[in-house]
């Protein structure tokens, strides 16, 4: 079972989400409560996702993480009426943010992510590629991967300059990649998120990711909210490279 706590100053939300939540029979709700009560609720329930309003007298939901520390609850959601705190959910490593009001099926799915990103945390995601050649056998390190192309049977794996042919089907090998990494763009491509620079839009709700090493890659219109997910998990938790950001435009 899936601890889950719920922390808002107002006893109908409380009520409302333990409801939706607790429809997944995954989930046991080990608490409800206001902010000043959450710090000791925390430390004596150990819950692995935090579902925390921002704004409640007393103790606001950024009061409750500088008390209990970023690292005390694996995953924190947000759950506010307003816009403003976004930016600073994440700087404190928010794995989302629920805007009120917001309907059951948003709430689930982002429960739904949150116990993906759970039991992924012990899985052993691919480390490092085995390139097999001729005469010789390469090992390449996942992280210096910028981008990986499918090629039927095969994926190409972009390294610089470099390109190297493993074989394995890009949809196989998607899910043996870490997703903190790695996001599928597009049916034939997967591209390291640390390498993502910008996006330019395109008609019909396309869009062209532009990479480090300036290369453009197209983002289908059905990946662009979970790859506009992933981008700002990236940024929430790793530093930001020197030559600029990823610009959402």
């Amino acid at each position: 079972m899936i601890r889950v706590l719920i922390v808002d100053d107002e006893p109908l939300a409380r009520d409302t989400l333990r409801i939706v939540l607790a429809s997944d029979p995954d989930v046991e709700i080990v608490g409800a409560c206001s902010g000043v009560d959450a710090p000791a609720l925390v430390a004596a329930a150990r819950p692995e996702i935090l579902f925390l309003d921002v704004e409640m007298p007393a103790l606001g939901g950024f009061d409750v993480i500088d008390k209990i520390g970023v690292a005390a609850v694996p995953i924190v959601v947000f759950v506010t009426a307003h816009t403003r705190y976004a930016v600073q959910a994440f700087e404190v490593h928010a794995f989302d943010y629920l805007l009120k009001p917001f309907d059951d099926r948003r709430l689930l799915d982002s429960l739904a992510r949150a116990k993906l990103r759970l039991g992924a945390r012990d899985r052993p995601y691919v480390q490092r590629f085995v390139v097999r050649g001729r005469d010789s056998t390469l090992l390449v390190e996942a992280a210096s991967v910028d981008w990986i192309e499918a090629a039927d049977d095969y994926v190409e794996l972009h390294v610089g300059a470099v390109s190297h042919i493993v074989r394995e089907r890009i949809a196989e090998l998607d899910s043996k990649l870490d997703p903190r990494r790695f996001v599928r763009i597009h049916r034939s491509t997967i591209v390291n998120l640390e390498r993502v620079r910008a996006t330019k839009p395109m008609i019909r709700g396309d869009a062209i990711v532009v990479l480090a090493d300036g290369s453009e890659h197209r983002l289908s219109r059905s990946r662009r909210d979970e790859f506009q997910r992933r981008v700002t998990g990236a940024m929430s938790s790793s530093p930001q490279p020197r030559d600029g950001s990823p610009q959402m435009r």
